[in-house]
């Protein structure tokens, strides 16, 4: 379902060259430029390789100049996860904050349950009430929950991007987080500026929205798993790929202008980071945990530090044991046992690091309020360095 409003964005996006952003097409990602990566991905390397989950996209992009608290210049928008798609079927789920400047809504019964019982929704740090109470007229209206009594607590985080955004003008609005919602599908996804993700920034360069998976074998069983960042965290000076110093390498390069006011001060390793680990792998809730709290590997190995000023929350869910959530009667659950999820260790830190740099291969360079601008990651540039390292021949 789309919005009158949200097809007008769209007809600024495609008539547009002066923002200079993403359209609806697949950009390049790491891999297609040449950075290298330990493990195999399933066939789209996206969070959606894991069966059942379905992701979809809001993109708000509008207007130029100065900023018009209320008018814009617009770069924000909403990201939905559903696990299992159209389907009220929760999911064993835990989550992990390496630093928590941030937002995370419903962690506490995530935690308290052991279950993820509503999409996971992502967007900026000033829109996530407007976002939640979508969620709970979404349920109503969509029938998601089958009886007249119940209550939920909608999952929905944030990062901040009002460098670029009129943050304070509430862009996102209810049709928004329906549209994420409605639209939400499988197969391959779009990354950079897009969804939740349009606005950020990361590690010194243009940010986003990215996307990886991971496919492995523990004894004679094959699993995935996949991962999804709104990428906004971080420093240039520790930008790291494939244990290269990029960012120190380009440390005079392409570096952001802000042009608020003379007394506007952008402090590198502002921001935040949230990522979504999904797996069919079947975990119950303290493993999955501790899969979370192995993102923080990957994000470390890119550049992450989890500076103060930044909100670094990651929760991550598994699709296996369908039937776990009963309101009645003992459940029959599977699980790995731990001596065998080393695997899936792995596969989270793997796909972590190429989520996160997918998000800045793919994103364009933006323009936003009064002028600001944040810079593309320079391909070119890069390979160059990586070739100078010996990183790739």
């Amino acid at each position: 379902m789309k919005s009158r409003n949200s097809l007008i964005v769209y007809a600024i996006i495609a008539a547009s060259s002066l923002l200079n952003v993403s359209t609806y097409a697949q950009k390049p990602r790491a891999r297609d430029i040449g950075i290298p990566f330990e493990g195999m991905p399933g066939p789209f390397n996206a969070i959606t390789d894991v069966k059942g989950v379905e992701v979809g996209y809001s993109t708000i992009i509008s207007g130029s100049g100065k900023n018009i608290r209320g008018k814009g210049p617009v770069r924000t928008g909403v990201t939905a996860i559903l696990p299992r798609g159209r389907n009220n079927s929760p999911v064993f789920a835990n989550w992990y904050s390496l630093n928590g400047n941030g937002e995370m809504t419903g962690t506490t019964w995530v935690t308290e349950s052991g279950f993820l019982e509503t999409p996971i929704m992502i967007t900026n740090t000033n829109s996530v009430g407007v976002v939640r109470d979508a969620v709970l007229k979404w349920f109503v209206q969509t029938g998601w929950y089958h009886d007249d009594f119940w209550y939920t607590y909608p999952v929905v985080a944030e990062t901040y991007d009002g460098f670029l955004n009129d943050i304070y003008g509430f862009h996102v609005k209810e049709s928004n987080a329906f549209e994420a919602l409605n639209t939400a599908k499988s197969g391959p996804l779009q990354e950079g500026n897009v969804g939740g993700g349009t606005g950020m920034m990361c590690l010194g360069f243009k940010g986003g929205t990215g996307t990886s998976s991971r496919v492995f074998t523990i004894g004679k069983q094959k699993y995935t798993l996949g991962v999804l960042v709104q990428s906004n965290f971080g420093a240039r000076k520790n930008l790291t790929i494939a244990g290269v110093p990029v960012g120190r390498e380009l440390k005079d390069t392409l570096k952001a202008k802000f042009m608020a006011s003379p007394d506007f001060k952008y402090q590198e390793g502002q921001g935040s980071i949230i990522v979504v680990v999904a797996t069919d792998a079947p975990l119950l809730p303290h493993q999955l945990k501790r899969i979370a709290e192995r993102v923080a590997l990957g994000v470390g190995i890119v550049g992450g530090r989890g500076e103060n000023s930044s909100g670094d929350i990651f929760l991550a869910f598994s699709t296996a044991n369908p039937a776990a959530f009963k309101r009645e009667g003992n459940a029959q659950v599977e699980m790995l046992s731990n001596d065998q999820i080393n695997p899936l260790y792995e596969a989270t830190v793997e796909a972590v690091q190429e989520a996160v740099l997918n998000a800045m291969v793919a994103a364009d360079t933006m323009e936003g309020i009064n002028g600001n601008t944040s810079y593309a990651l320079p391909h070119d540039a890069v390979m160059r360095l990586l070739k100078k390292y010996g990183a790739v021949k």
